[in-house]
C-alpha cells in the first residue's frame, strides 16, 4: 500500500487526505495548528457566521416594510461571537470525525520538507520522522502586510482578529476593498460601526466585472459605507488612544480617524521556513510552482491551494488537492480553471465565473452580454431583494456562455448554474430555452441569457 504524507490540513490537504484514502492509499496528515486551516478556524466559517448576524440584524430593523411591528433592542455581540465560535467547533469536529471515520493519522506539530519522501516534525519538544512515497504541499497562506509606517501598532488588526474583537467598535476604517474587506464592511456597518473603505485600486472588488462592482459600491453608499478608491495609504499614526489613517488621492493628502483599523491587503503563502527551496522545490516568488497535474519540480511532491497562489479560495485549494492526490497515486487529471466560481457574501451578494466582458474583449473574442436586474424579477420584488442584476458573456460565433456575474440576492448560490453552463459548453440558447420555475431568483439568469439572443421577455 502506497503512503502519502500531507503537510497542512486546510482545505485542500484534508480534501486530499480523504482522496488518497478512497484510492486505496495509506495516509498521514501534518497539521501545526486546527485541522480546517485558515478557512475553517479564521476565515470563510467564522465570517460567514457573522454574516449571518449581520442579514439578521438588518432585516430585524425593517420588519415594519413587511407588515411586522416588533421592537429591535440592541446586538448582543458577545453572543454573536458566541455563536460564531460554536459554529466553527462544529465543522472542526466534523473535519476530525472524516479522518477517524477514513482512517487517517493526523500528527500535531509542526511538519518540513527534508527530501521528497521525508517530512520531519516538530511536535513540540521532539522530532518524528515521516518516510512516505508521495508528498502533497499543502501549507497553506497567512495574511499579507504593507511595509508601512504604523502596520504594526495598536489597534491595527488583521482579520483573524477581527473575528474575535471583545465589542462592536465606533468606527472601522478597512485597507483594501477585496472580498475580505468589503465582507467586513458589510458585517461591522450593520452590526452599527462607522465604516470606511481605501482601496489602492480603481474600484472595491477591483477583481470582479466593472458593473458588478459598481452595482456594491452603490449599495454600500446607501447604507452610509464611506469608499475610498484611487488612495493609497502612506501611514498610521496613533492619537489619543485612536487610530489615523492618512492616504493620498488625486495628488491630494487625507486622513480619517478610527478606533479600529482591519488590514485587509491580501494573502501571501504559507512557503517560509517549511525546507521547500532546500528540498529543491522550484518556487515562483512565494508560491510553489506546479504544473496542471500539481506535481512540483521535486519528482513525487505535489502541491494544492494557497501554497501554490493563483485563484486562492478554499474551493479551489479541495480541488486542486483531489488532483494532486489522485495523480500521486499513477492517476493522469489535470486542474482546470475555466469555470471557477468566486463568491462574495456582502450585501447585495456577489457570484461570478469564466470570462467578464472585459476579460473576453481584451482575448479578441467577439461577445454578445446579456443583462436582466432583479427589479425585474417577481420573487425577489415579493423579498424585498431588488438590487443588482445578472450578466451573462457569450461567444457571439459559437453562442457558448464564456462567463457570467450576479449581483444580488442569493448570487452565491444563483452562480453555479452559469458555472456548470461554461463547464459543459452550454450556449445562450439552451439556458434561456431550458424552463425554469416561477416564481425564483433562477430566472434572471434565464432572462440575461434570452436577453444576449436579444428576446428576454420581462425586459
Amino acid at each position: 500500500m502506497a503512503h502519502v504524507a500531507i503537510l497542512g490540513g486546510g482545505p485542500g490537504g484534508y480534501v486530499a487526505a480523504v482522496r488518497a484514502r478512497q484510492l486505496g492509499a495509506d495516509v498521514t496528515l501534518v497539521e501545526m495548528d486546527a485541522l480546517g486551516g485558515t478557512c475553517l478556524n479564521r476565515g470563510c466559517i467564522p465570517s460567514k457566521a457573522l454574516l449571518r448576524s449581520a442579514e439578521l440584524i438588518r432585516l430585524a430593523q425593517h420588519l415594519d416594510e413587511f407588515g411586522v411591528e416588533a421592537e429591535f433592542k440592541h446586538v448582543n455581540w458577545p453572543q454573536v461571537i458566541q455563536r460564531k465560535n460554536q459554529v466553527v467547533s462544529h465543522v472542526v469536529k466534523g473535519i476530525e470525525y472524516l479522518m477517524n471515520q477514513n482512517g487517517i493519522r493526523v500528527m500535531e506539530g509542526r511538519g518540513r520538507l527534508a527530501d521528497a519522501r521525508t517530512i520531519v516534525v516538530d511536535t513540540g519538544g521532539r522530532e518524528e520522522t515521516i518516510t512516505a512515497d508521495k508528498v502533497v504541499l499543502a501549507t497553506g497562506s497567512v495574511s499579507a502586510r504593507l511595509p508601512l509606517p504604523g502596520f504594526d501598532g495598536p489597534g491595527v488588526v488583521t482579520s483573524a482578529e477581527l473575528l474575535d474583537i471583545e465589542r462592536i467598535p465606533e468606527s472601522l476604517t478597512i485597507i483594501g476593498g477585496g472580498y475580505v474587506g468589503v465582507e467586513f464592511a458589510d458585517i461591522f456597518s450593520a452590526a452599527g460601526s462607522k465604516v470606511t473603505i481605501i482601496e489602492m485600486l480603481s474600484r472595491i472588488v477591483p477583481t470582479e466585472d466593472e458593473e458588478i462592482a459598481a452595482e456594491l459600491a452603490r449599495a454600500f453608499r446607501r447604507r452610509g459605507i464611506a469608499t475610498h478608491v484611487n488612495a493609497r495609504v502612506m501611514e498610521i499614526v496613533e492619537k489619543d488612544g485612536r487610530r489615523l489613517v492618512r492616504f493620498s488621492k488625486d495628488e491630494k493628502e487625507y486622513e480619517v480617524e478610527a478606533e479600529v483599523v482591519l488590514s485587509a491587503v491580501g494573502r501571501w503563502p504559507n512557503t517560509e521556513d517549511v525546507g521547500l527551496q532546500e528540498a529543491g522545490i522550484e518556487m515562483d516568488g512565494r508560491s510553489i510552482k506546479v504544473g496542471v497535474r500539481m506535481e512540483t519540480s521535486l519528482p513525487g511532491v505535489y502541491g494544492c491551494g494557497d501554497a501554490v497562489g493563483g485563484i486562492m479560495l478554499a474551493h479551489v485549494a479541495s480541488a486542486e488537492g483531489k488532483v494532486a492526490a489522485a495523480n500521486a497515486l499513477g492517476q493522469q487529471i489535470e486542474m482546470a480553471y475555466s469555470a471557477i466560481p468566486s463568491v462574495i457574501y456582502t450585501h447585495p451578494e456577489i457570484g461570478s465565473t469564466g470570462l467578464t466582458e472585459a476579460q473576453a474583449q481584451a482575448k479578441g473574442v467577439d461577445v454578445k452580454v446579456g443583462k436582466f436586474h432583479f427589479r425585474g424579477s417577481g420573487k425577489a420584488t415579493a423579498e424585498g431583494e431588488r438590487e443588482g442584476l445578472v450578466k451573462i458573456v457569450v461567444d457571439a460565433a459559437s453562442g457558448k456562455i464564456l462567463g457570467g456575474q450576479i449581483c444580488g440576492p442569493h448570487a452565491t448560490d444563483l452562480i453555479h448554474e452559469i458555472v456548470l453552463a461554461v463547464s459543459v459548453g452550454a450556449t445562450a440558447q439552451q439556458v434561456g430555452d431550458m424552463v425554469h420555475a416561477h416564481p425564483t431568483l433562477m430566472e434572471p439568469i434565464m432572462e440575461a441569457a434570452e436577453d444576449a439572443l436579444g428576446r428576454a421577455i420581462h425586459k
